[in-house]
């Protein structure tokens, strides 16, 4: 169940990983964070390739610059699961929930905000961003990865000035990069539960499937909501953790 409402989530905004990933830390108390998360992958990339193939039927994309990010997001989230297998990620919480924070009041107060695509960037400087978007949200993607959807359609959007449809269908590749050096990683390094993997993978397949159908129907404005929803949830999420731990 889990699952399929991250793949649905996901496909219509990212964020997916904070359904699935509280899920299985609870359910696999005694397995490794590296292994659990490294399980997760697998229905992560099932989930996310399904909703990026009705995103490319219906939503025209830029091809040069997700070559350039994909490339750089798979390598850096190689390099951040790699980091995963060898420390450990709560210091992240805090940080996060600043950012988070940021992120809601930002969206909340900037009711325009995904709604239209803005281009006033020279062709380096889009290009730059770019890179450096993909390499930042790629590494945290390997090392942790919740709310890494969310991320990437937030930055397409205030950063590269795409609207929130083209914003999500972009995401979605450059998530699927992510996603696959990740599995690379793990594979390599023995951290897949695949009787878990496998089953989870089909399920975030089909919520994928119909969520990025819905997405598509709907529009941006559908979206936004989706994405403000998400973003709290990841807040509220974050913050319960953080001070939980400090009681």
């Amino acid at each position: 169940m889990a699952a399929f409402f991250a793949g649905f989530v996901d496909a219509i905004v990212g964020g997916g990983g904070l359904i699935q990933t509280p899920v299985a830390l609870i359910l696999m108390p005694h397995y490794a964070v590296s292994t659990i998360i490294g399980s997760l992958k697998i229905p992560a990339f099932s989930g996310t390739s399904f909703a990026a193939y009705n995103y490319l039927k219906q939503v025209r994309l830029h091809g040069r610059l997700l070559l350039l990010m994909a490339v750089v997001a798979f390598g850096a989230a190689f390099m951040g699961s790699q980091l995963l297998t060898r420390v450990h990620s709560d210091f992240m919480k805090p940080l996060l929930l600043v950012v988070l924070s940021g992120i809601a009041i930002y969206t909340f107060t900037k009711k325009d905000f995904g709604q239209h695509q803005v281009k006033s960037l020279s062709v380096y400087r889009y290009y730059t961003l770019a890179f450096l978007l993909s390499l930042s949200i790629g590494f945290y993607d390997g090392f942790i990865g919740p709310g890494t959807g969310s991320f990437l359609v937030l930055g397409f959007v205030s950063v590269l000035g795409f609207d929130f449809l083209h914003a999500s269908a972009h995401a979605k590749m450059v998530n699927l990069a992510t996603n696959f050096g990740s599995i690379c990683l793990f594979v390599w390094k023995g951290k897949i539960i695949w009787a878990i993997a496998l089953p989870m993978a089909a399920c975030n397949a089909l919520g994928g499937w119909l969520g990025s159908k819905l997405a598509i129907k709907k529009g941006n404005g559908f979206i936004r909501v989706f994405f403000l929803i998400v973003v709290l949830g990841t807040l509220l999420r974050f913050a319960y953790d953080l001070f939980k731990s400090r009681l």
